[in-house]
């Protein structure tokens, strides 16, 4: 999937590099300490730098929907958000059939709207669903058009206040008139988390969640949770794959409908199908997951 010069495959690399980039980018390891690391991993030839420029995410390779789908419709909206950032912007994008649909938030990993993004919210729209992705930067001036400005913004971002414009934005898209009444919220990495924190905050205001490999709430907090909750991480996300028994636990303490999958192979990021943490195996398969767990508590 994707064009021939796409970017490095996980099978090409190290698994050492794999996690060096997953440090990197979370702001765990700042760039000359990845160049330095790097530098252990014979690959043929390449310079630690040339190393980071090939990994970096690839828009190209992200479109599985176009945006000039004839089954969808798209539009920017403007969302009032108080408590927040005082708005968020976001990409609406609906079936194009008029009727009446669920609706599902997606929510974005700290790269912020990017192609890959829209993408996961066009993919959600052509399985029947009005899905809205919100631009957790727009108080910065949005989703500056590559990867690794939208990363620098997202680090100087206030994210307890990032989390209460995507509060704001799941209230909207909910009350939509072309609404069918449900709500589910879908996110990546950061977004995960804040599915997991939407979860906590809104109880029985969301009908179901699918989160990946998000931060788990605490488990005081899991008593909150109304919805029914997907789960899912890719088994080399290893503190996160070593908190999921406890959460899982916990919400089934608390009678939370939910379900956990760990992907056999497959690191953070895996479904981000512009980088080489993606895996096709698990993206596909826990992106059939997902969609069968909306039409179950959604439709």
């Amino acid at each position: 999937m994707g064009p021939a010069d796409t970017p490095l495959k996980k099978a090409d690399l190290p698994q050492g590099v794999l996690d060096l980039l997953i440090d990197h980018v979370h702001g765990r390891i700042d760039r000359r300490a990845f160049l330095e690391r790097a530098q252990t991993y014979a690959l043929g030839g390449l310079t630690a730098a040339a190393l980071l420029e090939m990994l970096k995410p690839d828009p190209a390779w992200a479109e599985q929907v176009s945006a000039s789908d004839p089954r969808i419709t798209s539009e920017t909206v403007t969302i009032p958000s108080p408590q927040g950032d005082g708005s968020i912007k976001g990409l609406l994008v609906s079936p194009a059939k008029p009727g009446k649909y669920p609706v599902v938030l997606v929510i974005h990993d700290y790269r912020g709207l990017s192609p890959y993004i829209q993408d996961v919210a066009r993919r959600v729209a052509v399985e029947g669903f009005i899905a809205l992705a919100g631009d957790g930067l727009t108080y910065l001036g949005g989703y500056p058009g590559n990867s690794e400005d939208a990363g620098k913004m997202f680090y100087t971002a206030d994210r307890q206040k990032m989390v209460l414009d995507f509060l704001a934005a799941a209230r909207w898209l909910k009350a939509r008139p072309n609404g069918a009444g449900k709500l589910g919220a879908v996110g990546f990495c950061f977004g995960g988390s804040v599915v997991n924190k939407l979860a906590v905050l809104m109880g029985d205001e969301l009908d179901a969640a699918a989160p990946y490999y998000g931060d788990a709430p605490k488990d005081e907090d899991v008593a909150k949770i109304k919805a029914a909750m997907l789960i899912q991480h890719g088994q080399f996300d290893t503190a996160l794959v070593a908190g999921w028994p406890a959460f899982d636990a916990a919400l089934t303490r608390a009678h939370v409908p939910h379900q956990g999958f760990v992907y056999a192979g497959a690191n953070h990021g895996f479904h981000n199908d512009t980088t080489p943490l993606y895996d096709e195996a698990a993206a596909k398969l826990s992106w059939i997951r997902t969609i069968a767990w909306f039409n179950r508590y959604l439709s």
